[in-house]
């Protein structure tokens, strides 16, 4: 089994890192470079940058502070926000990105998925997915711009066609669970991790040590990324990664 890794993640918005709740309400909590810096020197195992306003704003993502941020880490970078085409992409691994996520325009052109998994290899394409609990049954809303506009497509069957398309992995995120703090959604995790068969990141939910270890035990999932509980160091991520041993979790 693969050892299970944490993720911290920078929302960038106005070249700053901020954090709200359900995708709302977002307040600046620091430098993007200097907390990638911090992250990377504390252990976490790889770094998602977000640019959030990006596809609503009509605009490509910052390539300049992507290549700042590169130049201060040596973990996994992931980037996305504002990619809409293969030389957004390809821009941004020139930059100094490891992987590239695509959201809202995937949505909209699933096309490009194969695209980009042709061109540059499935390991590189990460396919986020933000999502709402439907009212009723079991099924969740798939959003884009930033969780502003509903879509028709539905979770678990946009996870398999990204999956069959050539996602190298899935970065879901429960818009119902951001920023609460009060556990990832861990039955729907648990059912995309075990429909699919690549990587799926838990995003939206952490509050404490035990969110992450029930993402990675009751959820299944292979990361767990989180924001606010890093930036305000309520959870320092060397302290984390012991608790998970102890909890009989493999981490690196």
């Amino acid at each position: 089994m693969l050892a299970k890794r944490i993720i911290p993640c920078l929302d960038i918005k106005d070249g700053m890192t901020v954090k709200g709740i359900k995708f709302v309400e977002l307040k600046t909590v620091g430098d993007p470079v200097e907390l990638a810096a911090a992250y990377a020197d504390q252990g976490a195992d790889e770094l998602v940058f977000l640019d959030i306003t990006a596809t609503h704003e009509g605009r490509k993502t910052l390539i300049d502070l992507v290549h700042r941020i590169a130049r201060h880490i040596n973990i996994p970078f992931t980037v996305g926000g504002g990619i809409s085409e293969l030389k957004d992409a390809e821009a941004l691994l020139n930059a100094g990105a490891d992987k590239i996520s695509i959201n809202s325009s995937a949505v909209r052109r699933p096309e490009l998925i194969d695209e980009m998994a042709q061109s540059f290899g499935n390991q590189f394409v990460v396919v986020a997915i933000d999502a709402k609990k439907e009212t009723k049954g079991n099924d969740w809303a798939v959003t884009v711009n930033g969780g502003r506009i509903l879509t028709e497509k539905r979770l678990f069957s946009w996870a398999r066609e990204a999956e069959s398309r050539g996602a190298g992995e899935i970065l879901f995120t429960s818009m119902d669970h951001d920023g609460v703090k009060q556990g990832f959604a861990n039955e729907a995790l648990a059912r995309i991790s075990t429909e699919l068969s690549i990587p799926v990141i838990a995003s939206g939910g952490a509050g404490s040590m035990a969110h992450f270890r029930d993402a990675f035990t009751l959820g299944k999932a292979d990361a767990a990324l989180a924001a606010s509980v890093f930036h305000y160091n309520e959870i320092p991520i060397p302290t984390l990664k012991e608790y998970l041993r102890k909890e009989g979790i493999e981490v690196r």
